[in-house]
């Protein structure tokens, strides 16, 4: 048996525009969406994390490392052995000319405040209002360990203020 033929999972979709997310919550009840969401691509709060809170419809949001750029561990065109951006470079939309400044300057931030880049970048959008559930992936036992620690992880208002004059200058670099 299968998850839908048990009746768990009656449909799935990723919404891309708030015409789709409308019909979709119309036509189904949708309850949550499965889209990318992270610090380089904030892009579903672009009319969809509106319409989600109205319809209290949650969003699993996916990626939220960024393939793990949001760690720093690509800074200065590095590419460790077995990492994803390392193993499928092209996905080159997380490692683009913007999207590595934007991670600079977010890895900055996590520093300059003694935090791990990843445990912010995952805190932060677990904080979001409209998220429901954030889709961590690990590789590794320590990476996995080092993500579920963003759980207890709250970012202070100067943070928060940081992170946003980041996504002002530098909208969505890899949206």
């Amino acid at each position: 048996m299968t998850l839908r033929q048990d009746g768990a999972i009656l449909t799935a979709m990723t919404l891309r525009g708030r015409d789709e997310a409308n019909g979709a919550m119309a036509m189904f009840g949708v309850v949550s969406v499965h889209n990318p969401y992270t610090l380089l691509n904030r892009r579903f709060e672009i009319g969809l994390a509106e319409i989600a809170m109205r319809e209290h419809c949650g969003l699993l949001a996916y990626s939220p490392l960024a393939f793990g750029m949001l760690t720093g561990k690509y800074l200065n065109s590095a590419r460790p052995e077995g990492a994803r951006l390392t193993l499928y470079a092209r996905f080159d939309r997380y490692s683009n000319s913007q999207a590595v400044a934007a991670t600079e300057r977010y890895v900055d931030i996590a520093r300059r405040h003694g935090l791990d880049p990843a445990q912010m970048a995952l805190a932060w959008v677990t904080s979001r209002p409209f998220v429901t559930s954030n889709i961590i992936g690990a590789t590794t036992l320590t990476q996995l360990e080092a993500n579920l620690g963003s759980v207890a992880l709250s970012l202070s208002d100067e943070i928060i203020a940081e992170i946003e004059a980041i996504q002002t200058e530098c909208p969505n670099p890899s949206a």
